[in-house]
């Protein structure tokens, strides 16, 4: 499935190296991501083989898709007793913020992100913001957790004021980093840039919800080391 001569340059080239990714559709079954062990395993021992580090798995939670903390890590130690690799394997979720998110965050039912586990990986819808955003991101963090946003470059409805203002209360930004090789297209590529640019993002991800879209990705001829090597000096 991975041609011999683009995982020999990806290896020797170490873009890769060390890398964690912060946001996955890894976790099989569970979402619209992967849909069994067998490609989960596929993926993960592709990035074995490009040396990254760390894997967080991060399945969606919302009113369409109403995984629970149990649901997901009785799935989640299914795929660790399968997989046998060295890439550290890390359980949270993506949390769409709708009235689900609300009741949970309020009932204490969250899957927690980040190493120090206090922190929610969120997102919102790509066209609008959710009512009573500012507020709800307010009681995120009142509930000891730091707000991350994912993919914040993909919300079309926010401008470099929005950005900057929800960065001034506190809130991280994670960057797909398919957005910088057009993969949403040109006017989400060049947001991500600017925001790449503006120092805004904490961490970095793949955001992979099949293995033959990351395997594009990586071997996407705008994929250069360059790129790469200002994600990981700017996160």
């Amino acid at each position: 499935m991975w041609p011999f001569s683009s995982k020999y340059s990806l290896q020797q080239s170490e873009i890769f190296n060390g890398w964690t990714d912060c946001h996955s559709h890894i976790l099989p079954g569970v979402d619209d991501g992967i849909q069994s062990i067998e490609d989960s395993i596929a993926i993960l021992t592709m990035y074995e083989q490009i040396g990254v580090k760390k894997v967080w798995l991060t399945p969606h939670i919302m009113e369409d898709c109403p995984n629970t903390p149990e649901k997901l890590k009785v799935r989640f130690e299914e795929l660790k007793s399968t997989y046998q690799g060295k890439v550290e394997l890390a359980l949270s979720a993506e949390n769409m913020m709708d009235s689900l998110f609300v009741k949970r965050l309020e009932q204490g039912i969250l899957m927690p992100y980040g190493d120090n586990k206090d922190e929610l990986l969120i997102e919102t819808s790509y066209v609008q913001p959710p009512m009573r955003m500012e507020a709800i991101l307010k009681d995120v963090q009142k509930a000891g957790f730091t707000p991350v946003l994912a993919h914040p470059e993909r919300y079309l409805y926010m401008d470099a004021e929005k950005y900057e203002n929800i960065k001034e209360m506190g809130v991280k930004f994670q960057l797909n980093i398919t957005s910088l090789i057009g993969a949403y297209g040109n006017q989400v590529k060049e947001r991500a840039e600017y925001l790449l640019s503006e120092g805004y993002y904490n961490y970095s991800g793949s955001d992979a919800h099949s293995y033959h879209a990351i395997q594009r990705a990586f071997e996407h001829k705008n994929l250069k080391k360059n790129i790469v090597d200002a994600i990981h000096t700017n996160l």
